[in-house]
């Protein structure tokens, strides 16, 4: 069994960064850089898409939310990073200016909004129909009722699922190494091949992402518990009858 040299973390590797330890806090960085940008744009894209999926009277607008859900929910992931990074810049060449970051958020953005907007739709249904109801006769529009009555309720219900994707979107970043992001998977990759020290560094690597998910999960449950509506239970669409 081979020793373990957590020594190696303190040697230069040369160039800009003084030791590997420095660099590794440095793809930590883009780690989460890469994962809370792309957080952003699902939970606002996603928002978008759930919304629609239930407007009453707009089948085209439901349309387009379902198929854009089936799209970036059926397509793996680093399939979507290749297309991004690939394809889209020569589609769209005012995208071929953007970096790799950026292109790299959309990916991961998309692609997760895509699960926060089913989880939203269910959400919403899962609200009593008289919720609905009563908004309309309040004389509230449309958006009105959406934005005080439906929508507040519905992310308090999705609150759970949505920590599970928080924390899917930060270990999903990981393929972000695929176009050359300097994030954790591809230092430990790079810090390896150099140092031979594979093990050491994958190990580090791996605390790094625990640390990161146990935060996510303890943010996430301190905004569960303020937002919760003491007494309120969800009643799958049954309230109306």
């Amino acid at each position: 069994m081979r020793d373990w040299d957590w020594q190696v973390f303190f040697e230069d590797p040369g160039g800009n960064i003084p030791t590997y330890w420095q660099w590794m806090l440095s793809a930590w960085g883009w780690t989460i850089s890469v994962s809370v940008c792309g957080l952003v744009l699902a939970l606002v894209v996603g928002s978008v898409i759930g919304t629609i999926r239930t407007l009453p009277d707009s089948p085209w607008l439901v349309r387009f939310g379902n198929a854009w859900v089936e799209l970036f929910r059926n397509i793996p992931l680093l399939v979507q990073i290749f297309l991004w990074y690939h394809v889209v810049p020569k589609l769209f060449p005012v995208m071929a200016s953007l970096p790799p970051f950026v292109l790299v958020v959309f990916a991961l953005g998309f692609f997760t909004s895509a699960r926060i907007a089913e989880q939203l739709r269910s959400g919403i249904q899962a609200l009593p129909r008289g919720q609905r109801y009563a908004g309309m006769a309040m004389g509230f529009t449309t958006p009105q009722y959406y934005r005080y009555v439906l929508l507040p309720m519905a992310y308090r219900i999705i609150i759970p699922p949505l920590t599970s994707e928080s924390m899917n979107i930060f270990k999903n970043s990981s393929v972000a190494f695929a176009v050359s992001i300097p994030e954790l998977i591809q230092f430990a990759m790079q810090a390896g091949e150099e140092t031979s020290r594979v093990t050491e560094f994958y190990a580090a690597v791996t605390v790094l992402y625990i640390i990161s998910a146990m935060v996510i999960n303890r943010i996430m449950a301190w905004v569960e518990k303020k937002a919760r509506v003491p007494g309120f239970v969800a009643a799958g669409g049954t309230g109306g009858h």
